[in-house]
């Protein structure tokens, strides 16, 4: 290391949580709020920001374990820090909660890497493309019928974004009819023209999925399935891609580049989901966008739009990333330099410094937790 490069000097944490603006459940889950970790790290006078959503527990392994592996080294070199971090939680284990510590550090270390450079993350990574395509994402189970069509009708005609998703496998599967009566309820709003995806989070069985998945295909066009079973079920994936029309996906929790290549290996995916705020950071998202070029697939940026917006815009091999209604609003709410989804695209701006994102800390303290 040369004496002249800068050195991270230090590491904070914030914790945030912020409430849904409704009720919300998927297939397998319901929740009334959402918790970001925002991890900060100095060189000098400089600063850059990464986060995660995840569990406030994440602040702490950033605070007691990371923060160690990372302080003294050079900003310029972050493979580097990435591998430091990835040892330093060798006992306590990776996935999880680890995984979603080393990510917001790893988003943090780009984007002042990128600020004492003077450039943005997507020209310091190379730029593969000018913006990046996105799909609409929320379409809850919890929501009523009001609740849908508002929600589908205000990104179809009023972001002029052409795909979309809803959530299905209701109450771990047991509500087959309703999901179906969702799915053309959202097939009526969007029109026949829009693209429409569904999203079971692991709620169905095998056999469920596969009879749902011809379904939703067969009668309202869906040509993205979701999770259909659960992720770590590989066997059950790579099943229900051998006998339906969409594509099947998964990958949001990879937490490792293991991961991402078991789903690979298996023959799970048509394409494989990837989560910045999970996955390791942009480091590891950047290794993982490789490794399923290589076998010919493309990748999808899971949730955190205008973080995957960034490093995507970096992706060859990118689909797409999921503008999802929770992450979009806190990222919104909170954030300078949230980006505009109209005409289904988020194009970042290649001369702002770093992410190109602010956190508004008067904003933000009304949700923070110490």
């Amino acid at each position: 290391m040369r004496d002249d490069e800068p050195i991270v000097r230090d590491i904070t944490t914030a914790v945030y949580v912020i409430p849904t603006d409704a009720p919300e459940a998927d297939g397998t889950l319901a929740w009334d709020k959402t918790t970001m970790v925002v991890a900060s790290v100095r060189a000098g006078t400089a600063r850059g920001i990464g986060w995660t959503y995840a569990a406030a527990a994440a602040g702490g392994v950033i605070a007691d374990v990371l923060a160690d592996a990372v302080t003294g080294r050079s900003v310029m070199d972050l493979p580097g820090a990435a591998e430091a971090m990835a040892r330093a939680v060798r006992n306590i284990g990776r996935p999880g909660i680890a995984a979603t510590a080393i990510s917001a550090v790893d988003i943090a270390l780009w984007d002042l890497k990128a600020r004492l450079l003077g450039v943005s993350v997507t020209r310091l990574l190379g730029q593969a493309r000018d913006g990046v395509p996105v799909y609409g994402s929320g379409g809850f189970t919890s929501y009523d019928e009001q609740q849908t069509r508002e929600q589908l009708t205000g990104w179809v005609e009023k972001d002029r974004i052409p795909r979309v998703k809803i959530k299905i496998g209701e109450s771990w599967g047991a509500r087959e009819r309703r999901d179906l009566e969702r799915v053309a309820l959202a097939r009526e709003v969007i029109g026949p023209e829009a693209e429409l995806y569904v999203d079971a989070n692991g709620g169905y069985t095998t056999g469920q999925a596969v009879r749902i998945g011809r379904r939703v295909s067969e009668e309202y066009g869906v040509t993205w399935f979701e999770e259909p079973v659960s992720s770590q079920d590989l066997a059950g994936l790579a099943a229900v891609r051998r006998q339906v029309l969409p594509d099947v996906t998964a990958g949001e929790y990879s937490w490792s580049l293991a991961d991402s290549a078991r789903l690979i290996d298996a023959g799970a995916v048509d394409c494989l989901q990837l989560d910045v705020t999970r996955c390791g950071g942009i480091t590891e998202f950047l290794r993982g966008s490789a490794l399923a070029a290589a076998h010919n697939l493309q990748v999808s940026g899971h949730c955190a739009p205008n973080l995957h917006a960034r490093v995507g815009a970096a992706v060859p091999n990118l689909r797409h990333v999921e503008y999802f209604h929770d992450h979009q609003r806190i990222e919104q709410m909170l954030f300078d330099g949230a980006l505009n989804p109209y005409g289904g695209v988020l194009t970042p701006d290649p001369d702002q410094p770093g992410l190109g994102l602010t956190l508004r800390e008067s904003d933000a303290d009304r949700y923070r937790r110490d």
